[in-house]
């Protein structure tokens, strides 16, 4: 096995989106092996909407800008393909749609959680009301959420992961991420 795919197959990405009230948004990517150390990072320059987006686009906007504008970008300058992404913004997990490896949801432990039909599911509400269920579930002593119809990468996700994260926080990632593109930013000014 080589080492480029010894480093795939142990290494897991973090995306998140930083909003910012002049600039707009910065999408920042981190890959982290087992151990926590950075073997890539990758960060947007950002990228407001116009209005005639957020008119035309409406309460489908975020998960265009988050998930195919930052994200697909993103996953697409790496040279390392993650055994999974995890993100700690919901409209993010649209990036989905174009790679090919599961994408979950970090639930910060303030997110409530109900119970339906004997699952787990989070609901999160978009602008009208009408946001996705999400299944919810543990891996070790992180909470994580898919979209409900992802049940069968939760498996994956579970069978791949299970022990390997067992001690892994995977939200502490997503603090890096945005110190490190707070950083960057203050380099720039």
């Amino acid at each position: 096995m080589s080492n480029i795919d010894m480093k795939s197959k142990l290494a897991l990405g973090f995306l998140t989106i930083i909003e910012h009230a002049q600039h707009g948004l910065f999408g920042g990517y981190l890959i982290l092996n087992t151990s926590g150390r950075p073997l890539e990072f990758h960060c947007t320059t950002p990228i407001k909407p116009n209005r005639a987006q957020e008119i035309l686009y409406g309460p489908t906007l975020e998960a265009f800008l988050y998930g195919e504008q930052i994200g697909q970008t993103l996953l697409k300058q790496s040279n390392i393909q993650p055994l999974m992404v995890c993100t700690d913004r919901e409209p993010a997990l649209a990036v989905r749609e174009y790679v090919s490896l599961p994408v979950v949801l970090v639930i910060p432990a303030e997110k409530s959680v109900t119970i339906e039909n004997d699952q787990r599911i989070l609901r999160i509400d978009g602008p009208h009301g009408s946001g996705p269920n999400l299944l919810t579930f543990e891996l070790g002593r992180n909470r994580l959420a898919l979209p409900a119809r992802a049940e069968e990468e939760r498996k994956v996700i579970v069978e791949q992961l299970g022990e390997l994260v067992e001690s892994f926080d995977l939200a502490e990632p997503f603090e890096r991420i945005r110190e490190a593109i707070e950083e960057a930013q203050q380099a720039v000014r």
